[in-house]
């Protein structure tokens, strides 16, 4: 491992910087998380240190990607705003760039004939591509010992060849502190650079060039300005502007800044637009700053903030063979999938880290990861790349508690916060409209609810969907269990009265028939739909039964510790008591997704809502749940099968992880990794999660978080008060491993080894939680922890 206490100079560096040129190896960028002043300028880190790091993590081909392929083979960079997919190729390198707030639309608050919500690009709207640009080097063909990296350990993807006797090698990353994207061109042996840089927008834009700065700007129907700048700075040679390109020659070294952005703000008072704001101007402004920077300095900057994120968790699952790590990515993915093929742990834990990957560079300071998050082929993504709220933008947001990302979960709540007033205002004023088949039947309407698809202007689409308000709170109490931050939690605090508000006014009652032949009164949802199947006016749905049980008792576990609304607490509580709550089929042995004994959908639907309250809810678990509502929950997941996209495989990885049963977790997580071919559903080679069409196929993120989720529950298990490690640990990993900085919810992070399957040692470290009970098979014991602190246990002493 590289020495963390070296003090550096800039000897050593452009040392290391001679050794990467010459080695191929991976960048590691050490110092102090870079700072921001008041007035938003980047302090650079006091101290850092490139040196060479044979142990980072990295993905890597034999060849550029494709751009008519580049969703799939591409390589993405981001800085949670901004975001890139790049070809690296030699001659003619594209970027495809995004921006995550560039959507059309806008609130789309008027409904269709049906009473449910236009869906389509014009009024709902669709995230679109902010830019293209292009890196033109037309002598650089014919090149040899190619190699295309992205350095997962360092946020950094690189290309580097051989033309002649030089050594050619570019850096590309998006740097969160910069706000910028960077393109560093370098060589070793005597060779140059010449070329042009070409920045296109996406809209029909023109782009004008002067003094080594393009740009384009524009306006969309919404209203909602955006630009594009980039900028071309050169060691030796020269660089000019001409016809809308920059060009370089004879330089010994480039470096291509790119910024761009629009007026959005999370503000509905304004619009979500600031009309004082000139977007073009702003990345022109952080464009020629940070080329005004050393290019180390740069990247310093960089790898520090972005590994002050990466290095809050490691993960070991055991090693692969010498064969298998001298494989490229592509091939390895293909031979993992192979019949028989041996497990290969590393990978396996590079797709984990690639997740977390995604996470930091898609996740920061701006709007969540949609559908695609922030990486895009055209303008017209599958779904619009919206925020669906059946599934989708909850799982996106699954890892980042579990993994070391607490940080990341800010988009996620900042964006479900700044839309209340907008879901509010339509649901008060539409969705007690006659034709909306969802409407409540009492006539009354309270509190908010969305639909199954929003965007970021407050706007819904596709149809309303009831529950969806529950399941938006629960994973916003679930980022409080994991961090005890009762600030965030007085935070989020309206936003889970206004869902319980909504339901007070939706629930009706209803009579069941226990199996003693007693009778008793129920509170029941009313007409809905189990997502994405089955009747549509269909009551008491075990999704919304679950969903609703869970945001009733967050609410009043949130009242309780901020000492508020006891009032209001007591009633949610007295609701709660009342909710209907599914049971086991006497026909099919599962558990209901309808409150009927018979299977009104699909068998093997890709959904998993009656699985709700198992995970990622628990209400139902192995330590307090009856036999046979566990046996239920199994069967169900049994019979709906591992035929299915990669999302879906996620969550049922997870509840099987949950179900202790860790061959078809393990089996779930492969199958995930399988390499898309013929627009199967699978991997592309850069890791991406394609959703077969049968004759196409298109990327969604979800699995790429999902997946790593479920691998992290098949090492450990918690809730509050409960801590189990290695409760689904597969034969492939079980040889020796160890993990740190796995998030428990309850306020703990976890560092623990294993060998032969058995925990060794373990450390539970304190932030902010201060009890609860850690387990190993039918080991256990209650443990106490100061506050800040931790405690270290060898399990079975």
């Amino acid at each position: 491992m590289p020495d963390m206490n070296r003090s550096p100079n800039s000897e050593p560096l452009l040392a290391s910087r001679r050794n990467f040129l010459q080695g191929g190896g991976a960048l590691l960028a050490l110092g102090a998380l870079p700072r921001f002043t008041p007035r938003g300028e980047v302090v650079r880190p006091a101290s850092s240190s490139i040196v060479h790091s044979p142990d980072s993590t990295t993905l890597w081909y034999r060849a550029p990607g494709s751009e008519s392929k580049i969703i799939e083979e591409g390589l993405p960079i981001g800085n949670g705003r901004l975001g890139a997919l790049v070809t690296g190729d030699a001659a003619q390198d594209a970027l495809y760039i995004t921006d995550s707030t560039l959507w059309t639309g806008g609130l789309n608050a008027t409904l269709g004939s049906d009473g449910q919500f236009p869906y389509d690009t014009t009024n709902f709207g669709t995230l679109s591509l902010l830019a293209k640009a292009y890196l033109k080097i037309p002598d650089h063909v014919g090149i040899t010992e190619y190699r295309r990296e992205l350095d997962l350990s360092n946020g950094v993807l690189s290309a580097s060849y051989r033309l002649g006797n030089v050594r050619y090698r570019r850096e590309v990353y998006a740097s969160h502190p910069d706000d910028v994207i960077v393109v560093r061109l370098t060589q070793s042996g005597g060779g140059s650079y010449t070329g042009s840089v070409v920045l296109a927008g996406t809209h029909g834009e023109s782009t004008s060039s002067k003094a080594g700065v393009a740009s384009f700007s524009g306006k969309l129907a919404n209203g909602l300005a955006y630009g594009a700048v980039a900028t071309v700075t050169a060691t030796g040679g020269t660089v000019a502007a001409s016809a809308g390109e920059l060009t370089f020659a004879g330089c010994r070294e480039v470096v291509v800044v790119i910024c761009g952005g629009t007026n959005y703000v999370p503000d509905p008072s304004t619009g979500f637009m600031d009309p004082a704001v000139d977007p073009t101007a702003r990345a022109r402004t952080k464009a020629t700053e940070a080329a005004g920077v050393d290019a180390d300095v740069l990247l310093h900057t960089h790898v520090a903030d972005y590994q002050a994120l990466y290095n809050t968790l490691k993960v070991d699952l055991g090693k692969s063979t010498p064969a298998q790590n001298g494989m490229d990515t592509a091939s390895r993915l293909a031979a993992r999938a192979a019949a028989s093929a041996a497990p290969d742990p590393q990978l396996e834990a590079s797709y984990l880290q690639f997740g977390r990957y995604l996470m930091i560079t898609g996740s920061r300071s701006s709007v969540p990861l949609n559908l695609q998050g922030l990486w895009l082929d055209n303008n017209n993504p599958a779904w619009m790349a919206d925020y669906h709220t059946d599934i989708n933008v909850q799982m996106n947001y699954w890892l980042s508690d579990r993994a070391g990302l607490g940080d990341c979960f800010n988009a996620y709540a900042d964006y479900v916060l700044s839309q209340l007033s907008s879901w509010t205002t339509q649901t008060q004023k539409l969705f007690n409209d006659p034709h909306n088949w969802f409407r409540n039947s009492s006539g009354k309407v309270a509190g908010w609810t969305t639909a199954i698809s929003t965007n970021p202007f407050g706007g819904m689409g596709w149809w309303w969907h009831p529950a969806g308000n529950a399941w938006l709170c629960n994973s916003l109490f679930e980022h409080y269990q994991y961090t005890q931050d009762t600030a965030f939690l007085r935070k989020i605090l309206p936003m889970l009265k206004g869902a319980c508000q909504f339901w007070e006014a939706r629930l009706i009652t209803t009579t069941v028939t226990e199996p003693d032949g007693s009778t008793r009164e129920v509170l029941i949802d009313d007409s809905d739909w189990s997502p994405e199947q089955g009747p549509t006016t269909a009551k008491g749905v075990t999704y919304a039964q679950e969903l609703v049980w869970q945001l009733f008792g967050n609410y009043r576990e949130a009242a309780a510790l901020l000492g508020s609304d006891a009032s209001y607490a007591a009633k949610i509580a007295g609701l709660q008591k009342q909710l209907y709550l599914p049971v086991v089929s006497p026909k099919t042995g599962w558990l209901e997704e309808w409150m009927t004994p018979d299977n009104l959908g699909e068998t093997t639907h890709r959904h998993l809502s009656p699985l709700i309250g198992f995970f990622p809810g628990d209400r139902i678990n192995l330590d307090t749940s009856p036999p046979e509502l566990i046996d239920g929950v199994r069967n169900l997941l049994t019979a709906r099968g591992m035929n299915s996209f990669g999302w879906a495989l996620a969550w049922r990885g997870a509840c099987w992880a949950r179900l202790k049963d860790a061959d078809n977790a393990y089996l779930a997580v492969t199958e995930v990794m399988k390499p898309s071919v013929n627009f199967s559903n699978g991997s592309g080679i850069n890791y991406f999660d394609m959703y077969s069409f049968g004759t196409s196929s298109i990327f969604q993120i979800d699995a790429n978080f999902g997946t790593p989720s479920t691998m992290l529950e098949m090492l450990l298990y918690s809730r509050p008060g409960v801590i189990e490690l290695l409760p689904a640990l597969p034969g492939a990993w079980a040889e020796s491993g160890q993990a740190s900085g796995i998030g428990a919810r309850g306020g703990f992070t976890v560092d623990f080894k294993w060998a032969r399957g058995r925990v060794t040692t373990v450390t539970i470290r304190s932030i902010g939680g201060r009890s609860t009970t850690v387990r190993f098979g039918s080991w256990s014991k209650k443990i106490t922890v100061p506050r800040g602190g931790s405690v270290t246990l060898t399990p079975g002493r």
